[in-house]
């Protein structure tokens, strides 16, 4: 077993370096002479593999236009390199499939098995499973429909009429199919003027990080507000304001009666809107 997944992730490297370098061979070889029917007889007849790796090289652009054409109607997340390694697979299935006999084209012929291949791997890279993905594309399809027949946009209640479906069973359809996107936190977020570009993961957001510009921010106004308080004063801003006590858990802590502390409360409060608006002009912030 572990011989086989060996092999399997070897054949896998080697797909994929020879998908970076899609191109053909012009180095000479001993096939160059023989034509097209007269390569594929031997090749039926020897199975030979230097000939096998000849026609791999000879027609690996076809795996590049296939590859390419299904690259540009996928998200970019998805490596091309990996459809081109995909690809190279149903190459050598073709080729040691291909039968003279049919009268068809090898181009003709190997075309639908390098695409079926990248559609098979693209379909066992999706996490989402394929009776998901079916529905949501029944729901769209389904809108479309409508917008195209109303010439409106179609509601909810429309597209689940027009499918038959109950609402209970609409709103299941929906929310399988909303969690169907993913992406690389290794994707390029945006360009720099710098030779290295910025990925998702360098500013994706922290939201447990806590931000140091905003806790000096309100240690400043912390300071700003105790200033020319009492230290009786300046605990009840505390504790009311940073540590969320109730007037009657202040009273509490600092042997004062509830409306005690409510009265001193008021007369903070005024003060620091006198003060305040007195340094109003140090709060704005400045022009540029």
């Amino acid at each position: 077993m572990a011989a086989a997944h060996a092999s399997l992730a070897g054949s896998r490297i080697a797909a994929r370096r020879s998908a970076r370098h899609a191109e053909a061979s012009n180095a000479p070889s001993p096939y160059d002479a023989m034509k097209g029917e007269e390569l594929w007889r031997e090749y039926q007849a020897t199975r030979s593999d230097s000939l096998r790796n000849y026609l791999m090289e000879k027609y690996l652009p076809l795996v590049r236009y296939n590859a390419e054409r299904i690259y540009t109607r996928l998200p970019d997340e998805v490596d091309l390199e990996d459809l081109m390694s995909a690809g190279l697979f149903g190459l050598m299935d073709a080729i040691d499939a291909f039968d003279l006999e049919r009268k068809v084209k090898f181009e003709t012929y190997c075309a639908p098995r390098i695409r079926g291949a990248i559609l098979d791997e693209l379909r066992n890279m999706d996490w989402v499973p394929r009776l998901v993905r079916h529905r949501t594309g029944k729901i769209e399809q389904a809108r479309q429909q409508l917008e195209m027949r109303t010439g409106r946009p179609a509601s909810d209640e429309d597209v689940a009429a027009f499918l038959g479906l109950d609402a209970e069973e609409f709103e299941k359809y929906q929310r399988d199919g909303s969690a169907v996107g993913t992406f690389s936190l290794n994707r390029k977020a945006f360009t720099t003027d710098g030779t290295r570009d910025v990925r998702e993961i360098d500013v994706i957001r922290d939201d447990t990080q806590v931000n140091p510009f905003r806790e000096i921010q309100r240690r400043d106004l912390k300071d700003i507000v105790t200033k020319g308080l009492s230290r009786a004063e300046q605990l009840i801003v505390t504790l009311y304001y940073y540590e969320g006590l109730t007037m009657k858990e202040i009273g509490a802590t600092l042997d004062l009666s509830e409306s005690r502390v409510s009265q001193m409360h008021s007369s903070i409060l005024a003060r620091l809107k006198a003060q305040m608006q007195n340094r109003m002009r140090e709060l704005e912030p400045e022009e540029e």
